[in-house]
């Protein structure tokens, strides 16, 4: 992340559960929160949020469970790493830091908190960037050999714990790598001084069974609670982008996934976007100029 963004370490939740998250600002404007993926950390922001600092007060975070944040205890049906907790987070952290309002920009995991926070803090948030995802309980519904193939790991984090996690410990670095460079993009794209902070952080057996706790989450409470908002007719209210890799999986899908998302919004017309060719699952790494200049043009929009 740039030099000018200061860190800062923000208490959120009961007090009784210790939870903070870690995070870095920097920049001055309309505020704007950045949430990264698996397996990485804010640090994965670095070209897009130095350019939005130009003008923007730049926000990024790591999710609970990743990078610096806390790892907080699993829970009843890992609601402890529930995306609506996550959202909670995130919303606490930005009153926290004075913005009421904001706008979201998430990539893999964090766009899937971001749609939670859409659907639980609907005024809080006043534009969305959904970067590289289909909604969690479409893919589940939409489960074929290819998608299996390649989200292979969503079946395999979400078994008993701690199955996944002792066979992961036989290798994390060179499994985390694998990850890195998979999903139509390549190891060589992430910087190196973000990989090794990835690194370190995967090497933790904490910070792998909060990954996974993530993933458990997200096959099991998060689908109750995407089922529940679905009855109450809860849906996308803002203007929203959507963008994925042309490489990767999620624009392999049968339906386009700008189709996919503009289901799940009050009106159609609030979502736009398009697939960035020449990326894999990691667009903001692989195409950062082109990644930023969807992303601002989106904002500034």
């Amino acid at each position: 992340m740039p030099e000018a963004f200061t860190p800062f370490d923000l208490p959120v939740g009961d007090p009784a559960d210790g939870v903070t998250i870690h995070g870095v600002r920097g920049g001055d404007g309309p505020p704007v929160l950045l949430l990264h993926g698996f397996p990485q950390s804010h640090a994965m922001w670095g070209p897009l949020a130095a350019d939005l600092a130009r003008d923007h007060t730049v926000v990024a975070t790591d999710l609970r469970g990743y990078g610096e944040s806390a790892r907080p205890a699993d829970g009843e049906n890992h609601a402890g790493y529930a995306f609506r907790a996550m959202a909670a987070d995130q919303a606490e952290v930005m009153t926290s830091l004075g913005f009421d309002t904001f706008a979201v920009v998430g990539h893999d995991r964090g766009a899937r908190v971001t749609h939670r926070m859409l659907l639980d803090h609907p005024a809080r948030v006043t534009r969305a960037a959904l970067l590289d995802i289909l909604p969690t309980a479409y893919v589940y519904d939409h489960v074929d050999r290819a998608l299996a193939t390649a989200y292979y790991h969503w079946f395999f984090f979400i078994q008993p714990a701690d199955l996944p996690e002792r066979l992961i410990a036989g290798d994390p670095v060179g499994y985390l790598h694998s990850l890195l460079g998979g999903w139509g993009s390549g190891l060589d794209a992430h910087p190196a001084e973000a990989l090794a902070g990835y690194e370190r952080a995967f090497a933790d057996p904490a910070a792998r069974h909060a990954m996974m706790e993530d993933y458990r989450a997200g096959a099991s409470i998060d689908l109750e609670h995407d089922a529940a908002s679905a009855a109450a007719g809860e849906r996308i209210a803002v203007p929203t982008l959507v963008l994925w890799g042309g490489r990767g999986v999620v624009g392999a899908n049968a339906e386009s996934p700008l189709e996919v998302w503009r289901r799940a919004a009050a009106d159609p017309a609030l979502v736009t976007g398009r697939a960035l060719e020449g990326a894999g699952h990691f667009l903001v790494d692989e195409q950062p100029g082109v990644t930023t200049a969807a992303v601002r043009e989106f904002l500034d929009g």
